[in-house]
């Protein structure tokens, strides 16, 4: 692949996504997370110090304060750009990783790569740069690990997402050999690579593709939260055309059992519709390493910084809560006490 110019459409549908994600109705409608399926069991006699409930952990080589990463977003416009500066600045405030958009714009074009630059305002965040799996070939990893230094990136998401673009105006709908591609790129890319869906689920026949391969994690990135599919048919047509593919995926809870069960000891994001501290510790609770969350961010992040804290911050201050209230003093405790269906 050897990058050209860029169409002007690229940018044009980077603000069309991201004006349905604020304003449109974009979520599942019948299928939800999974999560409303299981408990946290509650200890009235709990020995812990809220004050003293420890959140932090390890996830790719780097210490989070709370298990929890900004997901993919945007990038490629100047909108963009404002977006991932205010998400940086919260997650260096708290602590917490971020995953960025898809940076395939820069590959074609290197005036984007302005939207993706956060590092001055997140020195120290696990920053996880991102391109999609249709998009590998051998051509294509020099420019891709250019674009990777750039952002001064710590890893790398690889997002699949089939019924993503089988409905985009244009979108790459050729997936054969891409399983090969991903394995070729964790030979010749420098730097721990994780598998992601962007809504609709990585489940027991994805993930048992995934055995034996290199990655360093898998993000389930579920449905029941925003369905991409929905997103896609809004922005090219208007209207929902095909509702029953607007409703299509594997439910994220279901996706996180199931992977956790195909690739023992695998370090496993739950994220797909994840939208509170409870959703969160149920997660975590189950096995996965960390929860990520995307689109309750941007509105916050398209006005400041500050408000994107004060979400993300009520959401982990939620989490904490949810330890203390089931005896758990830190994250393995709180996998000990599991959950209750």
């Amino acid at each position: 692949m050897q990058p050209g110019p860029t169409d002007d459409g690229t940018h044009v549908r980077k603000l069309r996504h991201i004006d349905a994600c604020l304003s449109g109705e974009v979520d599942y409608v019948d299928v939800t997370t999974g999560f409303e399926r299981y408990r946290l069991p509650y200890n009235a006699l709990t020995q812990t110090s809220l004050a003293a409930v420890d959140l932090r952990t390890e996830f790719l080589g780097a210490t989070l304060r709370a298990p929890v990463l900004v997901g993919a977003m945007t990038g490629g416009a100047d909108l963009s750009g404002v977006i991932n500066r205010n998400l940086a600045a919260a997650a260096q405030q708290l602590g917490v990783a971020m995953m960025l958009g898809s940076q395939r714009i820069m590959l074609d074009d290197n005036s984007a790569a302005v939207s993706f630059d956060v590092r001055d305002v997140a020195p120290d965040v696990l920053l996880i740069g991102n391109i999609g799996l249709a998009q590998l070939s051998p051509a294509s990893v020099p420019y891709l690990d250019k674009a990777l230094s750039r952002v001064g990136a710590d890893a790398l998401a690889v997002h699949t997402n089939p019924l993503q673009e089988a409905m985009q105006d244009g979108g790459d709908t050729d997936f054969s050999g891409t399983l090969g591609r991903l394995a070729d790129l964790t030979d010749s890319l420098d730097y721990p690579i994780l598998v992601k869906e962007v809504g609709h689920g990585i489940g027991a026949a994805a993930a048992r593709q995934l055995r034996g391969s290199r990655i360093a994690a898998v993000d389930v990135a579920g449905a029941g939260g925003t369905s991409w599919a929905r997103v896609e048919q809004l922005v090219r047509y208007g209207e929902i055309r095909y509702p029953a593919l607007a409703e299509w995926g594997v439910p994220t809870a279901v996706a996180l059992c199931e992977t956790l069960r195909e690739l023992p000891g695998m370090p496993v994001i739950a994220s797909g519709g994840i939208r509170n501290g409870m959703d969160a510790g149920k997660a975590l609770a189950l096995g996965a390493s960390a929860v990520a969350v995307a689109r309750p961010l941007l509105a916050p992040a398209v006005q400041s910084a500050d408000a994107v804290v004060d979400w993300l911050g009520r959401f982990i201050e939620e989490l904490r809560i949810c330890l203390h209230g089931c005896d758990a003093v830190d994250l393995a405790a709180l996998r000990t006490v599991g959950v209750s269906s």
